[in-house]
Formats: C-alpha cells, sequence, structure tokens
C-alpha cells in the first residue's frame, strides 16, 4: 500500500469532523463530498456557533465564493482561534483578483492566519502570489490558463510565503511546500462542467488533514488524487449521459473510494 492509500484508511477510520465556512452555491456538494469520503461535515458561519464547532472540529475549511460583511470576520476569527489549538485550516480564495473585498479578505487571511494548505486555480494561486492575473470571476481566465506552465512557480512563491502546502487544480493539479512538488494527471474535462468541484477538492483536503495532520503535503496530494479518480470513474460510468449524472456518479465514485483504487489508478509525478 503507497502513502496516499494509507491516509485515506486513516480518514474511514477517524471520520474527521471539518468545519466549513464557505459558500451558498456550493454547501450542499461540499458537504456529501465530505461524508462520501468518510468525513463529518459542519457548516456554521455565525460567531458564537462557528467558535465552538471550530474547537471541537479536526480541520476547519474557509472559502469566500458568496462574501458578505458577516462572514469575513467569523472567518479569520475562527482562522486563529483553530491556529491556537493546532486545528489545521484550509483556505480557499474564490475569486481572489476580481474585486476589492475578495482581494482585501484573501490578504487579511494570508496575513492573519496561519494555513496548512492554500488551493486555488491557477488565476487565485497568481495572484495571491503577487504575480499577472486575468481573473474570470470565480473561474481561471483564458490568459492564465494559456500561461499554466508557470503554475509551479507560482504555488511555490505562496507557499514559501505561508508556510503551508498549496494546490492549484486544474487540467493538472500542482501541489507543493516549497520543497517538495508534485503533479497529478488524474481527472477529466468533464469536471470543469460542475459547478462546485474546486470547492469539493477543499472540503476534500481537510478531511485528508483532519486525519492526518502530520502529513500536510502527502493530504493535499491524496485528496486531490481522490478527486481525480473519482472524476474518472464517473466519466466511465455516466459522463454519456450528461452532467447531472455525472455528478451523482462523481459522488457515488467517492463514498466507494477505498485503498486499493487510489493506489491502482493513481497518476502522479514527483519533481
Amino acid at each position: 500500500m503507497n502513502e496516499y492509500a494509507a491516509l485515506l484508511e486513516n480518514v474511514r477510520a477517524k471520520k474527521p469532523l471539518v468545519h466549513h465556512i464557505t459558500n451558498y452555491v456550493t454547501v450542499n456538494d461540499c458537504a456529501n463530498i465530505t461524508l462520501a469520503i468518510g468525513g463529518s461535515p459542519v457548516m456554521a458561519d455565525e460567531l458564537a456557533d462557528a467558535m465552538d464547532i471550530a474547537a471541537i472540529s479536526s480541520a476547519v475549511v474557509l472559502n469566500m465564493g458568496t462574501l458578505n460583511e458577516r462572514t469575513i470576520p467569523v472567518m479569520l476569527a475562527v482562522g486563529k482561534s483553530a491556529n491556537a489549538k493546532g486545528i489545521p485550516v484550509v483556505f480557499d480564495p474564490v475569486g481572489a483578483g476580481a474585486s476589492k473585498p475578495r482581494n482585501e479578505t484573501a490578504a487579511k487571511l494570508l496575513s492573519e492566519v496561519a494555513l496548512a494548505a492554500v488551493r486555488g486555480n491557477i488565476s487565485e494561486i497568481r495572484f495571491l502570489a503577487g504575480l499577472r492575473s486575468h481573473t474570470k470571476g470565480v473561474d481561471a481566465s483564458d490568459a492564465d490558463l494559456a500561461g499554466a506552465s508557470d503554475a509551479k512557480q507560482a504555488a511555490k512563491s505562496l507557499a514559501e510565503r505561508t508556510g503551508g502546502v498549496v494546490a492549484v487544480t486544474g487540467a493538472q493539479d500542482v501541489i507543493t511546500d516549497g520543497k517538495k512538488t508534485v503533479s497529478v494527471s488524474n481527472g477529466v474535462a468533464m469536471l470543469g462542467s460542475l459547478t462546485g468541484t474546486g470547492c469539493m477538492c477543499s472540503s476534500l483536503i481537510g478531511c485528508y488533514l483532519g486525519a492526518n495532520p502530520d502529513k500536510p503535503f502527502e493530504s493535499v496530494t491524496a485528496a486531490l488524487l481522490s478527486m481525480g479518480i473519482a472524476g474518472e470513474i464517473a466519466h466511465e460510468r455516466a459522463g454519456h449521459l450528461g452532467s447531472g449524472s455525472f455528478r451523482a456518479a462523481l459522488h457515488d465514485a467517492m463514498s466507494r473510494m477505498d485503498a486499493s483504487v487510489l493506489e491502482r489508478r493513481a497518476k502522479y509525478d514527483e519533481a
């Protein structure tokens, strides 16, 4: 059994509680993908409730997909509280670079919260790394996708700044902690036809980190391998039926993911 398969078995055995402060577009998918991989999801964004839930969680996922004035300070407070308790924090900078409020919120989280992992598309990660980007709302722009060969450098730069693991997800996923880098080539283009697949990746990262807090780099890699493999299996079974059937098949594939499937189908290169 390889190390990524062993991490999956830990998730299944430990059933980590993953606290999300996330967006209302993808909240249901994030909850269900957390359940499918073996975690326990909770979505709490009222301050007192969120602080109590975070204190008993295995990991915290902060997603700024649908920002509002009420939840921004909650994300900051919960992130700092999680830091104080040694609970890993995952940041999903949805739409970073697209608006002043998103940019300011991302800057605050980067400067005030220790982030175990940051996951975003190439435009978001380029922006956070201080590089020129052309964010297309919450999606990566065609211009940035054309320069995706720069993903490793952008991710490394941001990882060095945060001290955590950075993942750029796309046609090929790049994961780095600034020293080690892995490229994951599992996945299918149809994943891009569903809203929320990036958010679901962040939830999976929270699950793996919650069960394996001493293996942050490996946990992020295992999470993205899981998503890519589940996407491939879903496409094989239901891709010809359309995006709705593919979405259901994706959750089915994740719920049936086990160590043998992960080990057999994983496609990655260490750089």
